[in-house]
């Protein structure tokens, strides 16, 4: 098992290092469905700000008439200041709410596109990319985006306010003392422009780790019985731990530089407010301004230096958030190899199955100097059988993923009854086509929900007459719960003849024209290989079927049988016939039943 690459920090360097805040741009097309909502989110926010500076004026009130002979002033003044705190309740109680709501809508919104877009990109796409990583990003990162939309953004707009309109008002008090405490300022903004940059890095960095070790994890997971079976969880538990801790080192760099430069703001910060309180004590003995006054200028001094803090502290949350949307965008933008066409071909009510290759040759994008299918040329009728055998790596199973358009050809044509699939949209063929894969998926669900994958509106008497058809039925029933028994993540309460025998069941149940079995009975025992391949008979009856098998004893009934090798057809006919022409099929076919007559 290879050891967790440098991949993150390799691409941390490749990307672009200018990280700007202007990349959270990338979320107003989630944004824009929900102007009004996000404009009274805002309104909300101006309101709790506007009352948060009115604050201080009724308080300097209150302090210079506290010793006024005007008992019913004083009350009025505190009257007042305890309605505008009732406003301000009501009005920050309004603002979380909308901008709560407002981000978790988009965030959902962001996580359903994100997948939609992932769940139908091409096998390509996932040569380069680790499912795990991509759940990353719909998971830690749009957590990220939801924390900066439901709560980062609304508190920095707030804070923003607020420091202007506290600095307006400060300057109104006393001019004197406002230079006093504004001085330092550009020494504040001075450690979040350097050191700030250093945190976008170190937080890119971060998550890219974070990324790599869910990939990792879902990997390893997926794989804990071979991982088991080969006394390997020391080393797997070593490679997740170390990826883990690179992930914690580049978090702590990222937590001890936001450290210091909070630290260095709140020294300066505060040490300003001392100066002013000293200089303004000394005012009010000398009569300059009132105790009120004071007062006053002094409630907006710590309301201006807590919204400079806060916004020290949500501009780093910002920054995380401006890469956590880049790469979000990233996927949304991913270019698919294998795109629908513009302006597809209209779709037929039901094709009837005729399949062409022209010429066809392929190589996978992970393996570009090895030909996997050279200069393919078949057709395959509507209703006919046609068997696709060959060593392993000779193209058999290329077709299939070819005919399903998870790849295009590197030249040559398929045609689909008479149409190039590249004319048509992926989603309106591949209805056409059941397919049965060697390793079928099994849903953590029901064992019916699983069969009813294959047309999703069939009623249970479909499913279980599917089941049936699939020598599925027995074993079913027999489960605790029968067909609505749970079956566990990827089928691991079944026997792989098992999970085979429901994958196709779901293909029987589907009732398309055209059947691909891909070693559909290659986990099967003898008597359960039987009754399937008599199901298969009866299925392929009035269908087109294309069936790759190594097993030459589920093919001899077909009506012809390719025989492939190194990505080209080098024999083709019927079982019989290419057993006495010799060559690849009859060594194949001479190496199996000879096998199987020994075993007997």
């Amino acid at each position: 098992m290879a050891e967790a690459p440098d991949a993150p920090r390799a691409a941390t360097e490749e990307r672009a290092r200018s990280r700007r805040i202007g990349a959270l741009g990338g979320l107003w097309p989630f944004l824009a469905p929900y102007k009004a909502l996000l404009a009274a989110a805002l309104a909300a926010l101006v309101l709790t700000a506007g009352v948060s500076l009115v604050l201080p004026l009724a308080a300097r009130r209150v302090v210079d008439n506290f010793n006024t002979a005007e008992t019913a002033l004083v009350d009025l003044y505190f009257g007042a200041a305890i309605g505008v705190a009732a406003l301000l309740a009501v009005g920050s109680a309004l603002r979380y709410y909308l901008v709560t709501r407002l981000g978790e809508r988009v965030v959902a919104d962001i996580r359903k596109t994100l997948f939609d877009r992932m769940i139908g990109m091409s096998p390509a796409f996932y040569e380069k990319v680790m499912t795990g990583e991509i759940i990353s990003r719909i998971t830690t990162d749009t957590t990220l985006i939801l924390s900066v939309i439901g709560s980062s953004i609304s508190i920095a707009l707030r804070n923003s306010l607020v420091l202007i309109g506290g600095i307006a008002l400060m300057l109104w008090t006393s001019v004197k003392m406002t230079m006093l405490v504004l001085w330092p300022i550009p020494v504040i903004l001075l450690p979040i422009v350097i050191l700030g940059r250093r945190v976008r890095r170190l937080s890119k960095e971060s998550q890219d780790w974070i990324a790599t070790s869910s990939g990792d994890a879902s990997e390893l997971l997926l794989s804990a019985q071979t991982i088991q079976a080969f006394t390997n969880e020391r080393r797997s538990a070593g490679r997740f731990a170390d990826t883990t801790e690179k992930s914690f080192v580049a978090a702590r760099r990222r937590i001890g530089t936001r450290a210091v430069m909070t630290a260095i703001v709140i020294f300066v910060a505060f040490s300003a407010v001392v100066g002013f309180l000293w200089m303004g004590a000394a005012d009010v003995r000398a009569g300059i301004i009132t105790a009120g006054e004071l007062v006053q200028f002094m409630i907006y001094t710590v309301m201006v230096a807590a919204a400079v803090g806060a916004l020290t502290e949500i501009w780093g949350e910002l920054q995380r958030a401006a890469g956590a949307t880049e790469r979000l965008v990233e996927l949304l933008q991913a270019d698919d190899t294998v795109p629908d066409p513009v302006g597809a071909a209209p779709a037929t009510a039901r094709r009837t199955g005729h399949v062409v290759f022209e010429d066809v040759r392929f190589h996978y994008p992970g393996r570009p100097s090895v030909a996997a299918l050279d200069g393919v040329s078949l057709e395959v009728r509507p209703g006919e059988t046609v068997a696709l055998v060959g060593p392993s790596g000779a193209g058999k199973s290329t077709i299939v993923q070819l005919l399903l358009r998870f790849y295009d050809p590197t030249s040559g044509r398929i045609l689909f009854d008479g149409v190039d699939l590249r004319e048509m949209a992926r989603g309106d063929f591949r209805r056409d086509i059941a397919l049965v894969p060697q390793d079928p998926v099994i849903f953590a669900d029901t064992a019916r929900e699983n069969i009813r994958f294959g047309r999703p509106e069939a009623t249970d008497a479909e499913v279980e007459a599917a089941a049936r058809a699939a020598a599925a039925h027995d074993f079913l029933a027999a489960l605790p719960e029968g067909y609505d028994s749970y079956v566990g993540e990827r089928g691991v309460m079944l026997s792989g003849g098992q999970k085979q025998r429901i994958a196709i069941a779901r293909a029987i149940l589907r009732d398309a024209p055209v059947l691909l079995l891909d070693e559909a009975t290659s986990a099967l025992d003898a008597e359960s290989e039987r009754l399937v391949q008599q199901a298969v008979d009866e299925l392929a009856q009035g269908r087109t079927t294309i069936v790759v098998a190594h097993r030459l004893a589920t093919v001899k009934k077909a009506d012809r049988i390719l025989v492939f090798d190194q990505g080209r057809i080098v024999a083709q006919g019927p079982h019989d016939q290419l057993v006495a022409e010799g060559g690849l099929y009859a060594r194949l076919a001479r190496l199996q039943f000879t096998e199987g007559m020994a075993a007997e």
